[in-house]
């Protein structure tokens, strides 16, 4: 397979630093001699490639961007670049190193006791202990406030009942960070897989992220020693937090899903052959690739941007939602445009397209939807709340 050569074409490399490019680099020749070449085997047989955690862990990708405990330590933009490589092979890899790092070690870190670091961040880095995040319900996704998952205190123990869908990792997890109602305010508490009580399946039936675990945990009478809360993660506010991590590398990881699928459109526009000359010498798709083209510059420089902000600790939720949300919509229409670049070659896996095309649907609307993104900036905007 040739080195992969990505769209370019307002020279951000040259904004990068020689360390961010090295370990975007390293990522990007990764997914394409490890991740690539096993992927869709894995999404055809609905299956996570279990077999990329220990070279994930080697290369620094798990809880990257966290100080300490055996963590990277890296800066926002190069944590970015890391999502934006991995998404370019498939979104579900990203989504499981995206969840660990972003939505369990983060917590952790953010909000757990040092006991609670030294105990699970180094053996989460290292790929020892995998880790789910537990806050959608069945009935309640866009509005998590509204969770029915509770806690009671009895004794030194907490007792945990209700059921979280949708859960990237889930079965997979030594590790669910859950997020419950404690009296009526949410809290954060860490439940080990083989806790009486706590049990797990997958959803079955996915047209995307196949090569992901997506998963249902139940919680019935499930006793957790007390030393298992969270103690600084009190109010949805915790929980939103990790969120905020989480849609940050979404924003940059569906950036790679775009470059991917532009770059097939590109070359198979080039050599196909149709009415005598290559279909990128028509007109209407010259269109198509320059709009995505197009696009894809403004979605890096979005990104890069927001990455500088969050160095400099300016970056807001609202702004970080802006760039899920346009983001995630130009990739999803870039994949939509590469297959009919690719038109009937579109819907067979011997190319990536259509699975990319799949897995942005899920992208599209996972860690808040395309709408809620919009009335999260819209609010900003004008100080009016219109989610109702």
């Amino acid at each position: 397979m040739k080195p992969f050569k990505a769209l370019d074409y307002y020279a951000i490399d040259g904004l990068l630093s020689e360390e961010e490019r090295l370990i975007r680099d390293t990522i990007r020749a990764f997914v394409s001699e490890q991740v690539l070449p096993r992927i869709e085997k894995h999404f055809r047989e609905g299956t996570f490639p279990k077999e990329l955690i220990p070279p994930l862990a080697e290369l620094g990708t798990l809880g990257s961007s966290l100080q300490g405990y055996g963590c990277a330590g890296l800066g926002p933009v190069a944590y970015g670049l890391i999502m934006q490589e991995l998404e370019r092979g498939d979104s579900g890899l990203r989504s499981f190193v995206s969840v660990q790092g972003g939505l369990v070690m983060y917590p952790i870190h953010a909000f757990g006791s040092e006991e609670q670091k030294e105990k699970w961040l180094p053996a989460m880095a290292r790929g020892e202990v995998i880790g789910c995040f537990g806050l959608t319900e069945p009935d309640f996704g866009s509005n998590p406030a509204g969770m029915l998952t509770h806690v009671v205190k009895k004794g030194d123990k907490y007792v945990l009942n209700g059921t979280k869908a949708w859960i990237t990792n889930g079965t997979l997890a030594d590790l669910a960070v859950v997020w419950a109602k404690l009296d009526g305010e949410v809290q954060g508490f860490l439940v080990e897989k083989g806790t009486p009580g706590f049990g797990s399946k997958d959803h079955e039936g996915k047209f995307s992220l196949r090569a992901s675990v997506t998963s249902e945990l139940f919680f019935q009478d499930c006793a957790i020693p007390v030393s298992n809360r969270l103690p600084k993660a009190e109010g949805l506010k915790a929980a939103l937090a990790c969120l905020n991590q989480a849609r940050y590398g979404i924003a940059w990881g569906v950036m790679g899903s775009a470059l991917a699928v532009f770059d097939e459109a590109l070359e198979y526009a080039k050599t196909r052959i149709v009415f005598g000359k290559p279909v990128a010498g028509f007109q209407l798709q010259q269109r198509k690739l320059v709009w995505m083209a197009t696009e894809i510059t403004k979605g890096q420089l979005l990104c890069l941007q927001l990455g500088r902000l969050k160095e400099a600790a300016k970056a807001t939720p609202q702004q970080v939602s802006m760039a899920k949300m346009n983001n995630c919509y130009v990739a999803r229409e870039c994949a939509k445009l590469g297959r009919e670049i690719l038109g009937a070659n579109g819907i067979t896996d011997e190319y990536q397209v259509g699975r990319h095309l799949c897995n942005i649907e899920s992208v599209y609307t996972y860690e808040g939807t395309h709408d809620v993104h919009t009335l999260i900036v819209g609010q900003d905007l004008t100080g009016i709340a219109a989610y109702s």
